[in-house]
């Protein structure tokens, strides 16, 4: 429950006031500008680092590999795509660290120890 607070509530908020301020001091076109600037190049490397994933989870399959990094890398590119689709800095710079590798290669270890943590407790089964 507190993550939907913080998504549908929290997040938005947020957004709406670094809007407003980067409006007010840099102005309403730059603003709109930066946007779409940032909207433009963070599709850009979605595409690009999705490829990759895609790419590397396809090379991992036809060597016999299950595609556990590769996958996960898939799903950083995805969640980093999906932030950037929301107007705003403060998702468009949280969806640009997800795209850069060295990040994803940092965030992995924590996911995997969050997904540990959760088959533990039986939250999440893997089925084969």
């Amino acid at each position: 429950m507190k993550w939907l607070f913080l998504l549908f509530i929290v997040v938005p908020t947020t957004e709406l006031a670094v809007l407003l301020y980067a409006g007010s001091h840099i102005g309403v076109f730059e603003t709109i500008l930066l946007i779409l600037l940032t909207a433009a190049a963070g599709s850009y490397l979605a595409k690009r680092e999705g490829l990759r994933a895609w790419k590397d989870i396809r090379k991992q399959a036809a060597e016999g590999y299950p595609p556990g990094d590769a996958a996960m890398d898939g799903l950083f590119v995805l969640a980093g795509g999906l932030l950037l689709l929301f107007p705003g800095f403060i998702t468009d710079v949280a969806g640009l660290f997800l795209l850069i590798p060295g990040v994803r290669k940092i965030l992995k270890p924590v996911l995997y120890r969050q997904i540990r943590k959760k088959m533990k407790k039986g939250s999440v089964v893997i089925i084969r």
